[in-house]
């Protein structure tokens, strides 16, 4: 399985119990508010605004947070004027990262990405150098105690899933960007929660990692996405369950 995936699980499992709540509250505040500006404060019309809507009531995010990142977007009330700004990398291994922020200082944010992956054993790597390894897609995971593979299946691929992928501990719907609404809205509609739901960055080939290598992958995406600046990261790493449970253990 996927890097993308195992982050994905091994963050959920984590919750909120270790997260800087603060932390994350200015990085969903940020997407909402750049969001806004991009395509308008109406939701219905902005698809990414109500991406970013959900992930905030995911979080518990309180409404008036939202309403004021919104506005601030759009101009009705004074705010930072952030920029998308995207990285790519290598990290141990040869791993080939893609890292997603939003910022008010690009130059600072290169400064601190650089550093993070020179301390971690990674380098920044010229523009577009990992992103052909990518396909952009939804991406839907659910919890094996959720719901059966019956449930699942039918709902996704009548919704218009490209496909659904059985593991240890859950279910992945993969989609297209623009099916993954529909596809959440008809999971909803069955009761069937989810654990994450967004569009991604879906690798088309991996590097297996496993013991120190592991570790290191690890510890980089980790330190990555505490920044403050950065919303995502993309790997093409594929870890086994058993290298996870290790690790989890120490």
């Amino acid at each position: 399985m996927s890097g993308h995936s195992k982050w994905a699980k091994i963050k959920h499992k984590k919750g909120d119990a270790d997260a800087k709540r603060g932390a994350l509250f200015t990085k969903l505040s940020k997407e909402v508010t750049a969001a806004a500006k991009e395509g308008g404060g109406n939701i219905e019309t902005n698809f990414r605004l109500r991406a970013a809507i959900a992930r905030t009531r995911e979080y518990n995010m309180p409404q008036s947070n939202v309403e004021n990142a919104i506005k601030k977007g759009t101009g009705e009330i004074p705010g930072i004027i952030y920029e998308n700004v995207i990285f790519d990398a290598r990290g141990p291994g040869g791993v080939a990262l893609i890292i997603e922020g939003l910022t008010d200082n690009k130059n600072r944010t290169t400064a601190e990405v650089r550093n993070i992956l020179n301390k971690k054993g990674g380098e920044l790597s010229g523009a577009g150098s990992s992103a052909f390894m990518f396909t952009k897609k939804g991406y839907i995971l659910i919890d094996k105690s959720k719901a059966t593979e019956d449930a699942v299946m039918e709902v996704a691929l009548d919704a218009g899933a490209e496909d659904i992928k059985t593991e240890a501990d859950g279910f992945e719907i993969i989609c297209e960007p623009a099916d993954l609404e529909k596809i959440k809205n008809a999971l909803v509609a069955k009761k069937i929660e989810t654990a994450t739901a967004e569009v991604t960055m879906i690798p088309t080939s991996t590097v297996v990692v496993a013991g120190n290598m592991a570790r290191n992958v690890l510890g980089l995406m980790e330190a990555l996405e505490e920044n403050e600046d950065i919303q995502k990261v993309h790997a093409n790493f594929d870890i086994s369950d058993e290298e996870i449970a290790r690790i989890s253990a120490e």
